[in-house]
């Protein structure tokens, strides 16, 4: 296998713990749920999950360091390297804790700033994302029964399919009237919000979305995939997305245009 497919390999082994534990935990009545410093909910499948994820790593890549959203970084057993792995055990844990199935594991490995794979595990929904750089993207339910996906061809914001996920954040952001006019010009506007909107762009089924801002457990595993299914992901300034940024991805046709909706106005 070349590049990084046996990275891939074993992202889908870290997925299949995660998935076991996140279903036993979804929807169960003794679910315990915490509230963290910044106010966002998490519960015990969360830490389950990331507990998992790292003791597979321990074992598995011990040159490899390892970021998770409920525990922070921790450093390779084996010494110092450029390689780590970026956990979020479940992304869209307020739709876990009420019983959405609109949530995932994401698994993304990163050389030095760069993310070069990421797996998105969606187990409620059946379906896993996955992509390696210069392996292209694929989608199914599992590594055996998959397809290779593709952006769509949409050239124009007239014609697109535009997600988003909440408009508090573009009020806080100081856009809200930009984003207001491209919900109100474009052709189908959807709030599908977290991982899942920008599957769906991978997947060619939307075209565009943006978020106000990002953290990187949140985008480092959604990157790979979008940009092998030929999409593009930048800030909002158009600059490749760092930890705690804003995101704008699209279809790469009509990056330039949603860049320009959303600029600050004088």
């Amino acid at each position: 296998m070349a590049g990084y497919a046996d990275d891939l390999a074993l992202a889908h082994v870290l997925a299949d713990s995660a998935d076991a534990i996140s279903m036993a935990r979804f929807r169960a009545l003794d679910l315990k749920v915490e509230e963290k410093p910044d106010l966002t909910p998490v519960s015990d499948a969360d830490t389950a999950v990331e507990k998992a994820i790292r003791a597979t790593l321990a074992r598995a890549r011990p040159r490899d360091g390892v970021l998770g959203e409920e525990f922070g970084r921790t450093a390779a057993t084996a010494g110092p390297g450029n390689r780590y792995w970026v956990i979020d055990p479940i992304d869209g844990t307020k739709n876990f804790v009420r019983g959405v199935p609109i949530w995932a594991t994401l698994i993304a490995l990163m050389e030095g700033d760069t993310p070069v794979a990421g797996l998105v595990s969606a187990p409620a929904l059946g379906r896993r994302w996955w992509a390696g750089r210069g392996l292209g993207a694929f989608a199914g339910r599992n590594q055996h029964s998959a397809s290779r996906i593709r952006v769509s061809s949409v050239h124009k914001l007239t014609d697109a399919s535009f997600c988003y996920a909440s408009l508090n954040g573009w009020a806080d952001n100081g856009r809200l009237d930009q984003m207001m006019d491209i919900l109100l010009g474009v052709w189908r506007s959807r709030a599908y919000g977290d991982f899942y909107g920008y599957m769906l762009l991978a997947e060619g089924a939307l075209d565009a979305m943006a978020e106000p801002e990002l953290s990187l457990w949140d985008m480092a595993a959604l990157i790979p995939i979008v940009t092998e299914a030929g999409g593009r992901i930048t800030d909002l300034d158009g600059r490749p997305t760092a930890d705690n940024s804003s995101v704008i991805g699209t279809n790469g046709l009509l990056h330039e245009s949603v860049l320009t909706a959303l600029a600050r106005r004088a």
